[in-house]
Order: C-alpha cells, then structure tokens, then sequence
C-alpha cells in the first residue's frame, strides 16, 4: 500500500503534496487526543503505560510528517501559499502533538491521579481543538466552504479561553484542597502543559486564518 502511495505522490502536482501532508499531521494529531482522553479515563498505571507508548508511536509519525513538510519546502519552488505560513503551520501542529505527548507522559511520571475533574476538561477541551484544527486544515485545498473554516476557527479560539478559565479555577481548587506541596508543584506543571496544548491549537488557527485572509 506504502508503495501505491509513493507512486500516486509522483504524479500529484507538487503544491497538492503539502494539503495531502497536513491532512495528515492533522488527522494524527487528532488520534493522539483521543488517546490522551482515554488515559485521564484509565485507573490502571500500566493501562495508562500502553496508551502512552501509542501516544508516542504516533509522536514519531507526526515528526517524520513535519519533517517532510520542511522537506518539501526546501525541495519545491511552488507552494500553495506562503513558505513562512507552511512552516508555522507545521511548527504548531507539531507543538500540539509534542504537549500532547508531554502530558500524557507527566501523568505517569509523577504517578498523580489522572481521574480528575481538571485533567478530563483539559483533555476534552484539547480534543474538541485539534478536531476542528482537522477540520479547517482538510478544507484548505479547495478554501470553498470558507464559513466551515471560518466557524471552526472560532471555535479554537473559544475552547483556547475556555482552557485558561479551567487551568484559573484548577489552580485556585489546588490551592485550596491539597495540603501536600509536592502534589501542587506536580499536578500544576501538568495542567500549565495541558493548557498549552490549547495554545498550540490557537496558534495554528491564527495561521490558517492568515492563509485564507490571503487566498480566498
């Protein structure tokens, strides 16, 4: 099947390689907040140690994605829009899937309780922003239902407060209920990762509102 892809990837038009590209990062990074749902869901550590390890598995296919995306950058002379909007492009989606990671890997690491009420509003929220990052990404090659990307957009930048309002009131109920300091320092450092996760989303919104500010 690899080498089917390969050869329809010869005849593709050189700028249709970079839409086919982020679909992919998109649809990844996608996967891996659903897997990052299900691991603030599972009580078992050592569940949680196979979720992460597939976590991981697709954080290496998103880097070698990104790293084609530069390939290509430096390879080809026509894009379909900026070279500088590729490249942040690219550089947010890949910083969503590594927050995404890190989250996943701190929860094990510091052995804190992932069956929280703040780590699953975080995990939702990252989910719902990468869905519709997915969902504006896989309408750019065309740009013709600009009202779907328009709104997705919207929506990213809502779930973004949305998570500040969460990681505000998480911070505040840490402070207020959790008498163990080692517990507030760990418990803390994953939802400041979490939190930035939603801000990766936003950040390649702004990008994409940029491309179709442009082209459209």
């Amino acid at each position: 099947m690899s080498g089917i892809n390969s050869i329809l990837k010869i005849f593709l038009p050189k700028d249709r390689v970079f839409y086919q590209l982020f679909e992919e990062v998109a649809t990844t990074v996608v996967e891996m907040s659903h897997l990052l749902k299900k691991l603030v869901k599972e009580p078992s550590f050592e569940e949680r140690e196979k979720i992460i390890a597939q976590i991981e598995d697709l954080e290496h296919k998103n880097d070698d994605l990104t790293h084609k995306i530069f390939t290509e950058l430096s390879r080809n002379f026509i894009t379909p829009f900026d070279r500088e909007d590729i490249h942040y492009l690219a550089n947010a989606m890949d910083d969503v899937a590594d927050y995404i990671f890190a989250s996943a890997k701190k929860i094990n690491f510091y052995r804190v309780d992932p069956l929280h009420e703040s780590f699953s509003k975080f995990a939702d929220l990252i989910a719902q922003g990468s869905e519709n990052i997915k969902t504006a990404i896989f309408e750019l090659k065309d740009m013709k239902n600009m009202r779907q990307i328009t709104d997705a957009l919207v929506r990213v930048n809502s779930i973004e407060n949305q998570a500040d309002d969460v990681f505000d009131m998480s911070i505040e109920r840490l402070f207020a209920t959790e008498s163990d300091a080692k517990e507030v320092i760990k418990k803390r450092e994953i939802y400041q990762v979490m939190e930035n996760a939603t801000d990766k989303c936003e950040d390649a919104a702004n990008v994409i509102e940029s491309i179709i500010v442009k082209y459209a």
